[in-house]
């Protein structure tokens, strides 16, 4: 028998009835559900729902997400470390990451049970602070060297593979995967990367020098940041989650030891992805 578990998240309560769709055809194809004990909490009927404790190791084969790109971050947390493929069913705005929308869960659930998809590798990273614990220390996107709100520029003296690089000075820099290089990457001008490859791209923030351009390297780089600034500490975000750091502590950015399981449709290709999601077929 077919296990999922499903995460969600409290702005989907507003699609319940899609939410409810979902779980009835999982039960009529013979597939095993449960939903995260805090989404089903905002569920109008959550407290007769199947539910399990996402702390707890994932009794599942699939990871359901219903949502966004957001949901999607927090159920690759759980999903990924156990080697638990993910699938992802849009209920947001964009979906970037998803496969499906809530509109198509039919297929979702047909495809499941027939064997019809493929998965895909995702690179993930994993960033450490010598002065200060992150408490959540992986990342599908992106990870962020920022300046606080209300500080001065920050300088970034950034080592890739123990070889000084430069130093960055500007309002941060943005280390991302090749799934995260059409998140805060591209919004601050670095390149898209097609999912498949081998490589991180350090993407400078708003930076005070024409010539800082981003810089594609090899996935297996280690990459150290020193970051100094005025103020008593900067900010490090792992896909969105802040952690403050004090001023001259040192970051070191490398490959998670495990990548992401992202479930996607046969036949679904990356130019499709960037037509559709991006509206460059338009």
């Amino acid at each position: 028998m077919i296990k999922v578990v499903i995460f969600g998240n409290e702005f989907g309560v507003s699609r319940h009835d899609g939410v409810r769709h979902l779980c009835s055809l999982l039960s009529s194809r013979g597939i095993a559900w449960s939903i995260e004990r805090q989404f089903a909490s905002h569920l109008p009927d959550g407290a007769a729902l199947p539910t399990f404790d996402a702390s707890q190791p994932l009794d599942a084969q699939f990871v359901l997400s219903l949502g966004g790109d957001g949901t999607f971050l927090t159920a690759v947390m759980y999903a990924a470390p156990q080697g638990i493929p993910i699938v992802g069913i849009n209920m947001g705005h964009l979906g970037y990451l998803t496969a499906y929308s809530i509109d198509d869960v039919e297929s979702a659930v047909a495809d499941l049970v027939s064997g019809h998809y493929r998965i895909e590798e995702r690179t993930m990273l994993t960033a450490s602070c010598d002065r200060q614990p992150i408490a959540h220390p992986y990342a599908l996107n992106d990870i962020a060297i920022l300046r606080n709100a209300t500080s001065s520029t920050i300088e970034m003296h950034t080592t890739v593979r123990d070889v000084p690089l430069t130093t960055y000075k500007g309002d941060g820099l943005v280390v991302c995967t090749p799934t995260g290089s059409t998140a805060y990457n591209l919004s601050a001008g670095g390149p898209i990367l097609e999912p498949s490859a081998a490589s991180l791209v350090l993407t400078p923030v708003s930076p005070h020098s024409l010539s800082m351009r981003p810089v594609v390297v090899s996935d297996d780089s280690v990459i150290t940041i020193v970051t100094t600034s005025r103020s008593e500490s900067y900010q490090v975000s792992l896909d969105g989650e802040g952690t403050v750091c004090p001023s001259g502590s040192t970051v070191t950015i490398e490959r998670a030891p495990f990548k992401a399981r992202v479930v996607q449709r046969l036949g679904a290709h990356f130019a499709h992805t960037l037509r559709q999601k991006l509206a460059w077929g338009l």
